[in-house]
């Protein structure tokens, strides 16, 4: 059992009169961490205490700074284990994958501290006496609201490029995994300056207050309900908002395709993490000539995967956050089958402890579907079989997100004509998942705005200042 804290001002245990919350293991039910509840008074004074910092970690040399980050990766490389087995405690992902999120954000803390200290500014070209240049600045104080699905890799990328470009943060990680959130917290807090990083938990009125409070950007990944309700309260208080939010992540599946292979790919993206990834596969455009073909492959891919609970060697598919999200997953399945969809395998809630739900192919499915045009965020494959690569294209662009889009094909053309007219921040062809180090995207309508990851996230969290100065009265210096 987790005892989580919270980190006020440079003071662990600080706050929590707002009550306790209770996380439970999603494979057994059993209780897993308690958690304060922070009030929002006790929000106000976490941001007035980060701001009674923030100049000073603001006038931090770059170096010195990259050189604190690089000693936070270091901590939190040192407690990697503990890391990827709160995270399987608390939502239920295969240890083995938890670790591989858990070296992904040790990865992006480096990343960001190699790259900080050689970004500049530019210089302008003015008059022969003057000299005119734009120059980076820390915007100050930033609230970084983070998910449960990935608790290590997405806050290390949020805050490794917060902090190393001087601002100050308040992380307040998902009720779901605050322990893991506290775990990491304590890591990067033993590397870095008294209150340059504090701790709130709780619930979504923490999030909430905190997003209302006079902070200078709120950083938030999650869903779209809960994006635009901060970006709403952020429109109140002038601050800089940077959403990554929900997401109905295309995958096209072309006529010249091996249709063995591409259920692989298909299995891969929807049924990783039990399809709780922001850029899962949440439903499929399969050419009716390899249709067949594939679809029974794919049932064959989700008939063999290894469910159980994450900490058992060689599970595939554990089980999902908790059973209220099971429900709603599986009602969305329940209703697709009531307009006509037909379920090929899993489908069903299965009876025991735990929020487990199997790997679920659903053909049969018509585009207009909420099982299609909805997020599901669960195992769940809907199949469309569409007649050409043009209506594929067509339905794929047809959706209120725009996160990332799957293409497979063995047509470069196609290729092309994926990537230009897709309306989405990442486009992907003949891989589901990958990408080079230091890629970044920047999700477009309901999925969010703003850069997430590479370098240009270091550039979200800085205010560019022009600078002209000139000779006093018109002569030399």
């Amino acid at each position: 059992m987790y005892s989580v804290a919270q980190l006020i001002g440079g003071v662990w245990g600080a706050g929590g009169a707002g009550g306790e919350l209770v996380v439970h293991d999603p494979a057994d039910g059993s209780p897993v961490s308690s958690v304060p509840v922070a009030t929002a008074d006790e929000v106000g004074k976490a941001v007035e205490a980060a701001r009674g910092v923030a100049a000073e970690w603001a006038a931090t040399a770059p170096a010195e700074r990259a050189a604190a980050l690089h000693r936070a990766a270091d901590a939190v490389a040192a407690v990697a284990d503990d890391l990827a087995r709160s995270t399987t405690a608390e939502m239920g992902k295969p240890l083995d994958d938890a670790r591989g999120g858990v070296e992904a954000g040790i990865g992006t803390l480096r990343q960001y501290a190699e790259l900080a200290p050689v970004r500049g500014g530019r210089t302008l070209l003015g008059g022969a006496e003057a000299i005119d240049f734009l120059t980076p600045q820390p915007r100050g104080v930033v609230a970084a609201v983070t998910p449960w699905n990935d608790p290590v890799a997405v806050p290390c990328g949020l805050l490794g490029a917060a902090l190393v470009t001087g601002n100050v943060v308040l992380l307040k990680p998902s009720e779901r995994t605050p322990a893991t959130g506290w775990l990491l917290a304590k890591a990067l807090d033993s590397a870095l300056p008294a209150g340059v990083l504090s701790l709130l938990t709780g619930g979504p009125e923490v999030g909430a207050a905190l997003a209302a409070q006079e902070v200078d950007v709120v950083a938030h990944v999650g869903s779209t309900a809960t994006g635009r309700a901060i970006a709403a309260a952020a429109a109140r208080t002038g601050a800089k908002v940077l959403l990554e939010n929900g997401g109905s992540d295309p995958l096209v599946v072309d006529a010249d395709v091996d249709p063995v292979w591409a259920a692989g790919q298909a299995a891969v993206g929807a049924f990783a993490n039990a399809g709780q990834i922001c850029v899962a596969v949440e439903r499929i455009y399969v050419h009716r000539d390899v249709a067949e073909d594939f679809v029974a492959a794919l049932v064959d891919r989700a008939a063999a995967l290894r469910t159980g609970p994450g900490t058992d060697p060689g599970t595939e598919l554990g089980p999902m956050v908790d059973r209220r999200h099971r429900d709603h997953v599986h009602g969305q399945v329940t209703a697709a089958v009531a307009q006509g969809a037909r379920i090929r395998v899993g489908g069903t809630v299965p009876d025991g402890p735990g929020a487990f739900y199997p790997a679920t192919v659903v053909t049969g499915c018509r585009h207009d579907m909420p099982l299609v045009r909805e997020e599901t965020f669960g195992p769940v494959a809907p199949v469309v079989v569409v007649d050409s690569f043009s209506e594929a294209l067509r339905c794929a662009a047809d959706s209120p997100y725009g996160l990332a889009a799957t293409v497979l094909t063995a047509s470069m053309s196609h290729a092309q004509r994926a990537w230009r007219e897709l309306p989405v921040g990442t486009v992907k062809v003949n891989a589901v998942f990958g990408g080079a180090p230091g890629g970044a995207a920047h999700p477009r309508r309901g999925s969010g705005q703003g850069f997430g990851y590479g370098p240009e996230l270091l550039d979200e969290f800085t205010a560019t200042k022009a600078v002209h100065i000139e000779a006093p009265g018109g002569g030399h210096w």
